[in-house]
């Protein structure tokens, strides 16, 4: 049984004026039994969206916070995967084909006021020259009806990053039709995500990709490469970097997502949530870390959100 001792404060929804245009959106993490991953994360002190249904061959149940969320996808009816073509990403085919080597964050999508144009602007920076992409399926209320919601998404990817993908998305629907208080109250406190972190051998060569992807500056440390505003950035990290933060995980040839980390309320209170429940982490100063194999291949790092 889950523990319940953290009942976080709640918004709905990205906030208009935001300063950001690039903040995090999501995290896809795909995973191969969506009910399955469902009890895990559930175990981890995560409240779920129920399951959502896509018009193309995936379903996914959502971990949902102020203004981004963690998304458990699974391919669930590989004969409605589009192919993709040269100028169409499938995001079905793409996560299908990440599945078939690994479990694990595969994806990561960010706010978009306009898809469209952002499509365009990939192309025009040569990191994505890829049709946008619009479609809509039916929400779950937590009262148990049902909502349309509507999407269009923008693809960016990177030949020197293969197996992992980039988007904005753009959300086509009023905002309190999706992100629902009921969905953001976590057991283990989560407030939001406010870190991915990415493993790369010369993190310096995705400087230019990642600049025109979030229309920010990087900046540049031996090691290490950030972009983004602190409390809302994408970290890529060099081999000796990875081993000091994420002790036990292996660096790899290729570029990957390899954690996120969330803030808490309370860190002592999602430490009493996720010993109760029997699972296994570490805690490293100010962060406590959850290995990739307790959360199907995304390592977690909570953090109090004061220390951030």
């Amino acid at each position: 049984m889950l523990c319940a001792a953290v009942t976080p404060p709640v918004t709905v929804g990205p906030q208009s004026g935001d300063p950001m245009p690039r903040r995090i959106h999501h995290l896809v993490i795909c995973v191969h039994d969506l009910a399955q991953a469902a009890l895990d994360w559930q175990t981890l002190g995560f409240n779920l969206t129920p399951t959502g249904v896509h018009p193309f061959g995936t379903s996914n149940r959502l971990a949902m916070f102020g203004n981004n969320f963690l998304e458990l996808l699974a391919v669930t009816d590989a004969a409605a995967v589009p192919p993709a073509a040269p100028d169409r990403f499938s995001f079905a085919a793409h996560n299908r084909d990440f599945l078939a080597a690994t479990e694990g964050m595969s994806m990561l999508a960010l706010h978009s006021a306009d898809a469209h144009a952002d499509a365009a602007r990939f192309k025009a920076h040569h990191i994505g020259a890829y049709a946008p992409f619009d479609f809509g399926r039916d929400a779950v209320l937590p009262g148990g009806g049902t909502a349309r919601v509507e999407f269009s998404l923008a693809f960016a990817t990177d030949p020197a990053m293969p197996g992992i993908a980039f988007f904005t998305c753009q959300e086509r629907h009023p905002p309190e039709l999706f992100w629902k208080p009921d969905y953001q109250r976590h057991p283990n406190g989560a407030l939001r995500v406010i870190e991915v972190v990415m493993s790369a051998p010369e993190p310096a060569e995705y400087r230019g990709f990642l600049e025109h992807l979030t229309e920010s500056t990087a900046e540049l440390a031996p090691g290490r490469l950030t972009v983004g505003e602190r409390g809302d950035r994408t970290s890529v990290l060099g081999p000796a970097e990875i081993a000091r933060r994420l002790p036990g995980l292996a660096g790899e040839a290729s570029p990957r997502f390899c954690a996120a980390r969330l803030a808490v309320v309370d860190l002592d209170a999602t430490k009493r949530a996720l010993k109760n429940n029997g699972v296994d982490f570490e805690v490293t100063g100010a962060v406590l870390l959850v290995p990739p194999a307790a959360s199907h291949g995304l390592a977690l790092e909570f953090i109090q959100q004061e220390t951030i």
